[in-house]
């Protein structure tokens, strides 16, 4: 049968309604899910179930090195606070990784001045020689300058970066210092260093006190050992290496790989009511570095967003998507436990509605920014305008990352949030023996608390979704 001709105003209406149908629908928040989050942003702000939380964590299991003893003790605790908070599923799912014990560790300066350092093995280094490892010291100003350098001015020497970090309310200098610390063995070791040794990763500068942790290292058969300064020490190092004589250290750590373990993310959901398979995605990591007892990294952010889901548990109606809290497993010497969770759930990752971590401390969240799809922006505008009484600006240009381990299902396809907390104070303590319970402010603590049940509650409660699907965010340069 001929078609029949089409006026041009025929033609332009069934244009303009074959766009408008193929268009993605805005993204909206009910006016009752928003009065809903508002009653619990206030109720969050007066409530001390985040603060019981993280105290009972940091009380009963303490450090929590991922692959100690403590490890199970810490999931057994996770299972079962999950559980009293009125979690209706409550379940784990395997991470294996590699074993790294740290035993002993000392430092001195031989020559010229004899003296003892302070410092610290730093996650997948590998021990000295019995007896310890004896080299001159080669100092670099950056780690382009040692990537740059000739093999044969650091072969079988120890190699010293003594970047210093500056304190900054979004913690920025904490990229470079920790690429010192990442990326910088590996590289002296490629060069036949026999040792790297680095100021830390920190902003305190009165205390000699060494912040760990992860260096770049995977496979074990190429590693040196390697450690940190704490920043007296490196102080101390660097007026002796001004002296312009040759500056020899003895390093003897007792460290290293021994095996594989098998840990877990513990899961516990408040199930959605119309849409149980479709998920709001927080969470914290569980582990932490030994020295200290785990309280800004990460008990915080575990408790946080375990008493979010609380808060939501308790409202007279169940939500309409599941509310889902992680615990992961072992962030701090790789992410495995988050690398794990989005292989695992990659393929589901169109069912996240929303998600992001809480890993900085318990300084009060100031800013947030978003990846989502356009058609959602609206929505996070309605989300920011129930956050701004509380101190949380939205950053629209700027994109988001879903926090440290919740960044793996962010490069899977997840829309995402940052939520950017105060951090000036935060590398004072990071990853030392100053990590510890009487640095978090409860009201500072309730205020995170109160953003996350807000967030998560709206999110859950969206007239459509925030665009998750494979690949959906691929480039946008988010970064936490």
């Amino acid at each position: 049968m001929r078609p029949l001709p089409l006026t041009l105003l025929a033609a332009s209406l069934l244009l303009a309604t074959g766009i408008a149908s193929a268009a993605d629908p805005a993204t909206t928040i009910p006016a009752t899910a928003i009065k809903t989050a508002e009653q619990l942003r206030d109720k969050a702000m007066h409530d001390d179930t985040g603060y019981r939380i993280v105290e009972s964590l940091t009380t009963e299991i303490g450090p929590r090195l991922a692959g100690s003893d403590a490890d199970q003790r810490a999931r057994d605790w996770a299972v079962a606070k999950f559980k009293a908070l009125g979690y209706d599923k409550v379940y784990t799912e395997q991470v294996k990784f590699p074993l790294w014990v740290r035993r002993s560790e000392h430092g001195a300066i031989v020559a010229p001045f004899s003296q003892p350092l302070v410092l610290t093995a730093l996650g997948y280094s590998p021990g000295t020689p019995k007896g310890g490892l004896t080299a001159e010291v080669v100092k670099f100003d950056s780690l382009d300058a040692l990537k740059a350098a000739d093999p044969a001015s650091v072969k079988g020497k120890i190699v010293y970066i003594g970047f210093r970090m500056q304190r900054a309310k979004d913690g920025h200098d904490y990229g470079m210092g920790s690429a010192v610390r990442t990326a910088g063995p590996p590289i002296a070791a490629a060069k036949g260093a026999a040792g790297y040794l680095l100021r830390s990763v920190g902003t305190d500068a009165d205390q000699r006190i060494a912040h760990t942790g992860v260096t770049g290292f995977r496979d074990p058969t190429k590693a040196i050992p390697a450690a940190a300064l704490s920043n007296p020490d490196a102080d101390q190092l660097e007026r002796v290496l001004a002296y312009g004589k040759p500056v020899t250290l003895k390093l003897d750590l007792d460290c290293g790989v021994v095996g594989e373990y098998t840990g877990a993310n513990v899961i516990g959901e408040i199930t959605g009511r119309k849409h149980p398979d479709q998920v709001v995605a927080i969470g914290g990591h569980l582990d932490s570095w030994d020295p200290g007892t785990g309280a800004i990294d990460d008990g915080a952010g575990v408790a946080i967003a375990m008493a979010a889901g609380k808060l939501i548990h308790d409202l007279p109606q169940r939500p309409d998507r599941t509310i889902r809290v992680i615990a992961f497993a072992n962030e701090e010497m790789g992410l495995w436990g988050g690398r794990a969770y989005a292989d695992k759930h990659a393929g589901e990752v169109a069912k996240f509605q929303l998600g992001t971590e809480s890993d900085f401390g318990a300084g009060p969240v100031w800013r947030m920014s978003a990846s989502v799809k356009p058609e959602a922006r609206g929505a996070i505008t309605q989300i920011a305008n129930v956050l701004e009484p509380i101190g949380v600006a939205y950053d629209a240009k700027k994109p988001g990352g879903g926090g440290s381990d919740l960044s793996q299902m962010h490069g899977k396809g997840m829309a995402a949030l940052t939520l950017t907390q105060d951090g000036t104070n935060y590398f004072d303590w990071h990853h030392t023996p100053n990590d510890t319970l009487d640095k978090i402010d409860p009201k500072q603590l309730a205020q995170n608390v109160a953003v996350y049940a807000s967030f998560s509650y709206m999110a859950a409660q969206a007239d459509g979704d925030f665009g998750s699907a494979p690949g959906a965010f691929a480039g946008d340069g988010a970064a936490d």
